[in-house]
């Protein structure tokens, strides 16, 4: 018996978010409050993907754009798909930064065949969802978060991602530094060491359990609980300009960190009001996105189509 696709227009509404949070390497994530909206339906006419906002004239426009292979994969776990599928894409996440561009998409490509499909959310659970969704991703730090919100705990366990997600606490409102330029998270990775000193993981060990207090019970702690020795300074020769804005942070006593594989910047607690970061970057305040993933129905209005992407700090 083949799957049957409802009718009409499937969105969802996706996160931006931030991993690694210093300590927390590969394991801790954080939905932000910057969204992309995305609405698919079923057609007969093969795939095609629209783009407006950050990405457009860029990405792909048809299967081989990321929430299409997403939304294929996805087709494939609940056994069929249709002959085709339009995709309407309004990106405000900005792409190659350590926002989690790349996760929201195929959060967004999962959760949009998921409602395709007549009870496509009974056949592929939300545990299911997640573990395909970073399965698709490489790692669960980015696409849990982008799926539950808030903040979260990520793992593999025997080869499938799970996670857990925890409130943050009401005081935590983050700042985003965004850079012009791009960053790679493949080169990123390239640049850690095989292994790293005892000293210096147990220290980071030691700051993620404290981070993980600190951000849903003590924000006081925070500046102590993002530090971190496992990651950052490794990759700091490729994204010097990052590495600097953290450093000076830092040293101004703000929880600062590089956010992802960068060359974003995250802060946790408020930074300086005299903090000058120059052209080359946008300072944004933003909430913590506590809902996660939120799949509706029908097309994307007109207005939803003149996205306005995340700006300088007024």
């Amino acid at each position: 018996m083949g799957v049957t696709f409802v009718e009409g227009a499937a969105r969802v509404r996706v996160p931006a978010t931030s991993a690694n949070l210093g300590p927390g390497f590969d394991s801790l994530g954080l939905a932000l409050g910057l969204h992309d909206d995305v609405a698919a339906w079923a057609t007969d006419r093969g795939w095609h993907v629209d783009v407006f906002g950050e990405g457009a004239g860029e990405l792909p426009t048809g299967a081989d754009h990321l929430v299409a292979k997403a939304m294929a994969a996805t087709f494939e776990r609940l056994g069929g798909a249709p002959p085709g599928v339009a995709v309407e894409c309004v990106n405000r996440i900005p792409q190659a930064r350590g926002l989690g561009s790349s996760s929201a998409a195929i959060v967004a490509g999962v959760q949009l065949a998921r409602a395709l499909v007549r009870d496509g959310t009974t056949i592929l659970d939300d545990a299911a969802a997640l573990a395909l969704a970073a399965e698709l991703e490489g790692h669960p730090d980015n696409v849990a978060p982008c799926l539950l919100g808030g903040f979260v705990i990520a793992w593999t366990d025997a080869g499938v991602a799970r996670a857990v997600r925890l409130e943050p606490a009401a005081r935590v409102r983050p700042t985003v530094f965004i850079p012009t330029d791009r960053g790679l998270t493949a080169e990123a990775r390239a640049a850690l060491p095989a292994t790293v000193p005892h000293h210096d993981a147990a220290f980071t060990a030691g700051r993620a359990a404290l981070l993980v207090h600190a951000l849903t019970r003590a924000p006081d702690l925070l500046f102590p609980a993002t530090a971190d020795r496992l990651h950052q300074h490794y990759r700091a020769p490729a994204m010097p300009a990052a590495a600097a804005l953290v450093d000076e942070l830092r040293g101004r006593g703000v929880a600062a960190v590089v956010s992802g594989a960068g060359p974003a910047v995250l802060a946790l607690t408020r930074p300086p009001d005299d903090l000058d970061v120059g052209i080359d970057w946008r300072q944004v305040e933003l909430a913590i996105d506590v809902a996660g993933a939120r799949i509706g129905s029908g097309r994307l209005g007109h207005a939803e189509r003149a996205p306005v992407a995340a700006g300088r700090k007024s």
